[in-house]
């Protein structure tokens, strides 16, 4: 399931609870594998997580069966912050990943005494919303090309390489962020790349180099 790898203090992180670095808030670094369940939905919320290298999804089970993910988590994002007291959605390694846990009871007993951590949760969760609105915004566009553009544009946005741009995620997980099926994923990245908006390196195609980013955007618009 994971590995324990550590336990200290958390570091300074520019995605928010920068005041916990102080060394205030002791925190573990499990390791997950690839398709390894972090939490799962409806369970206790009694941690909140960072990614320290790897990606997570999060996602819900519709009733149907179908899956549909809600966000995509890269190194440095911290998720799991909930409103309640169970997850709303559940966390799935993408790929090897290393994650820190931190008490949410030790969270909010320093938050009691300490605006500063205060001003992070609220950031985190302002942040939260913020992506739940552009990816209902990115769901609501009217093709299944203008979707996955948007998309490549989100991922290169978040993206800390210069020149390639390389997604954890394989297209299924694609497809299921955006709505869409595989194949028409498939078909859109092909016509962005026959286009010659983006090109591949390397055979798996996830590793993408973005040759024309305005082209891109106009596609996405």
């Amino acid at each position: 399931m994971f590995a324990r790898v550590n336990r200290n203090s958390i570091r300074p992180t520019t995605s928010g609870l920068t005041a916990l670095s102080r060394e205030r808030v002791p925190s573990s670094e499990f390791h997950y594998r690839r398709d390894t369940e972090i939490f799962g939905e409806a369970e206790p919320a009694e941690f909140i997580y960072q990614i320290i290298e790897g990606a997570v999804r999060s996602y819900k089970l519709l009733s149907d069966g179908r899956r549909q993910i809600g966000a995509f988590h890269l190194p440095g994002d911290i998720f799991g912050v909930e409103n309640g007291n169970v997850h709303r959605f559940t966390a799935e390694a993408i790929v090897d990943t290393t994650v820190r846990f931190l008490k949410r009871q030790g969270v909010e007993h320093v938050a009691a005494g300490d605006a500063s951590v205060v001003r992070d949760l609220l950031f985190l969760t302002t942040k939260n919303l913020q992506h739940a609105e552009d990816h209902m915004l990115l769901l609501g566009r009217k093709t299944s090309l203008e979707k996955v553009a948007a998309f490549l544009i989100e991922m290169d946005r978040r993206s800390t390489a210069a020149e390639v741009m390389e997604l954890p995620m394989s297209r299924r997980d694609i497809a299921d962020y955006l709505g869409l099926t595989l194949e028409t994923v498939s078909r859109a990245i092909s016509i962005l790349h026959n286009e010659g908006i983006l090109n591949f390196v390397g055979q798996t195609q996830r590793r993408i180099v973005l040759v024309n980013r305005y082209r891109l955007a106009q596609v996405a618009a």
